[in-house]
């Protein structure tokens, strides 16, 4: 394969993955290295016969660790389609005990709250939410701004991880489910979607003015380096479980099947049950000049759940999630005025590598990290996160 040069521009054949995209390269027929990435992806984690004879090993496993246990898995849920359906496929089909657990940043949908609440309480299952310390959430989503990278949801990203891991430490649970798919979603380029601990603490230090709790197995709060995870993968033995992974996730199907279970509620776009992502996909589209939707209109395409004329259509288009009362709620929440948010924008873009991060040592472990994600001691794409992504 051979990258594509600046001046030439150049979209895939096959998906809407094109040149402007971090670390995409094309082969001799122009398909391009993120749907050879998919392919791979693909084999790895098969559906049908295999994917269900995998899964239910992977079921048995589970409920043996759980034995005697109030809980043998913790799920993560926002609320959105993914995660709710998750959550009906870990208790209706796999028969799992649950924990479902919530990061409240400040910015929840309260429609996606909703939906939260009358899935966990129909299926019966606990519902836990870990609500941030706003100080912090706050003071880190603005130094995010300042730094002037696209990571906006950095901290909440690594909010969300903590708040499983701490969850799983507290009730001894060995398995934290993910409910997020590879053939729906597509995976972030590095550059649009890094995620480290030094990284967010380097950015702190720069552009923070409230000091973060400190760290504690149980109440992790905004702090998640290598150090943290090797106690969490390797002294705790906690796996990360992409459930969907081995399942035909088709979105119109588990649409059907989620309003009918629980009355779900479609929060208005995808991504929606968070309020900030409005405000996200508008400074990346207007300051850095990317739209998420590229990366996840090519992985429905990858699976046929949707026509290629089609994503291209519809990119023309600004995502409606881009609503401005949301916008300019979102920057009334930070206590930014709209000047202040006018400078932010003004700002010169970044990426991760112009600050301290542990890419360097990330890099270094390139093995040991494809051992622990083939032994799901990371998640199962940690490895192609790092080093197939940018």
């Amino acid at each position: 394969m051979s990258q594509a040069s600046e001046t030439d521009y150049q979209i895939c054949t096959r998906c809407i993955h094109d040149s402007t995209v971090p670390g995409t390269v094309f082969d001799e027929n122009g398909v391009c290295s993120y749907c050879h990435l998919y392919d791979k992806l693909d084999k790895m984690f098969p559906l049908g016969a295999e994917g269900e004879r995998r899964l239910a090993a992977l079921t048995d496993r589970i409920q043996r660790a759980g034995r005697g246990k109030k809980y043998d898995c913790v799920l993560g849920v926002s609320g959105g389609r993914d995660s709710t359906y998750t959550l009906y496929y870990l208790v209706k089909v796999l028969g799992l005990r649950p924990l479902t657990v919530h990061f409240n940043d400040g910015f929840g949908n309260p429609v996606a709250g909703e939906n939260m609440k009358r899935s966990a309480e129909r299926l019966g299952v606990d519902f836990r939410t870990i609500t941030s310390d706003w100080r912090e959430s706050k003071d880190l989503k603005i130094a995010f701004l300042k730094a002037s990278t696209p990571d906006l949801e950095c901290a909440t990203d690594i909010g969300i991880a903590t708040a499983l891991y701490g969850a799983a430490a507290k009730e001894n649970v060995k398995y934290v489910i993910i409910g997020q798919s590879f053939r729906t979603e597509g995976i972030a380029p590095l550059e649009w979607n890094y995620l480290d601990g030094k990284y967010l603490d380097a950015v702190h230090r720069l552009f923070g003015k409230h000091k973060l709790r400190k760290w504690t197995p149980e109440d992790p709060g905004f702090h998640l380096n290598v150090r943290h995870m090797a106690y969490y993968a390797a002294w705790r033995r906690i796996r990360a479980i992409p459930i969907l992974y081995y399942v035909d996730y088709v979105r119109k199907d588990v649409d059907d099947i989620i309003k009918k279970e629980f009355d779900w509620v479609y929060p208005g776009a995808h991504y929606f049950d968070d309020l900030y992502q409005s405000l996200m996909f508008y400074v990346h589209r207007v300051k850095f000049g990317f739209d998420r939707r590229r990366y996840n209109y090519s992985a429905l395409i990858r699976c046929g759940q949707m026509d290629r004329a089609e994503a291209l259509q519809r990119m023309e288009q600004v995502y409606v999630i881009e609503d401005k009362k949301v916008i300019d709620l979102c920057i009334k929440r930070l206590g930014l005025t709209e000047a202040e948010f006018a400078e932010i924008m003004k700002l010169p873009p970044k990426t991760f590598r112009d600050y301290p991060t542990q890419y360097g040592l990330i890099r270094k472990m390139r093995i040991p990290i494809w051992i622990m994600s083939r032994l799901r001691l990371l998640p199962e794409t940690a490895y192609d996160k790092y080093f197939s992504c940018g």
